[in-house]
């Protein structure tokens, strides 16, 4: 059983998905949950979700790809809280197209949510780790930042970037008991997956996901929670600079 009681948790993109379900799994193990995004009635009624369960949450919302949010983020969760361990790095964005197809738009979105979001919420959150003497860092990576796939160049390069950061990470912090890992989804049956399709059915995308999949069946965010919460505990403390796949035998093939 995972237990993550007496640990301070931050969960990014926590106002959907990934991000919600993440924040939830990890309150009801027993951490102290600071959630936040950009939808603040959202954070609000997922907040008194957890409470309602029995967990403890608290939300601040902002922009994570502003350095200055970030940095008052982690102090704010240490002031409140004492010490910060975990921090889920799960809030991004996805812009369809090839490279004749982005905008300048669409590349800097990606790159500012996916990547730099990722890079200044970690950045902010090492020096709380060390003085609570270590921390678990988990970044919601891609299969397609593993393997690539055609018609999403910017995502599959901010994926690609957040799984290489992670590993870089993971070896600059090993000796102070900070771990850094990636989470690897493929398709999990989000909004996200069904966004920018244009006049495509949501059920046929689901579908056309599905049949790609070698187990043949479409996970719910919780799938890539309980990871991220394994990865959060002291279950997986000889584990860092992974990059672990949810995909159910996708990137097998």
């Amino acid at each position: 059983m995972i237990d993550l009681n007496g640990k301070v948790a931050i969960v990014t993109g926590a106002t959907s998905g990934i991000g919600a379900e993440t924040a939830k799994v990890l309150a009801i193990a027993g951490a102290s949950v600071i959630i936040t995004g950009r939808r603040e009635e959202t954070a609000k009624a997922l907040v008194k979700n957890i409470h309602a369960e029995g967990g403890q949450a608290d939300w601040i919302t902002g922009d994570i790809t502003n350095s200055e949010f970030t940095n008052n983020l982690a102090a704010t969760t240490e002031e409140k809280f004492g010490r910060l361990d975990i921090l889920a790095n799960v809030a991004g964005a996805i812009t369809r197209g090839d490279v004749l197809n982005t905008s300048d738009e669409d590349w800097f979105t990606m790159m500012n949510t996916n990547v730099s979001g990722t890079f200044f919420m970690s950045r902010a959150s090492i020096n709380a780790m060390r003085r609570s003497g270590g921390g678990s860092i988990i970044n919601l990576g891609s299969t397609v930042g593993l393997t690539g796939c055609a018609g999403l160049a910017a995502y599959c390069a901010s994926k690609g970037a957040v799984v290489n950061m992670t590993r870089a990470m993971a070896i600059d912090y090993a000796t102070e008991n900070i771990r850094v890992n990636s989470v690897n989804p493929g398709a999990v049956d989000t909004p996200m997956l069904v966004s920018g399709h244009g006049t495509l059915n949501a059920d046929s995308i689901r579908e056309e996901n599905r049949n790609s999949i070698p187990q043949g069946w479409l996970p719910q965010p919780k799938e890539v929670a309980n990871l991220i919460a394994f990865l959060a505990s002291d279950l997986s403390k000889h584990i860092t600079g992974a990059a672990i796949p949810v995909d159910g035998g996708y990137t097998a093939e």
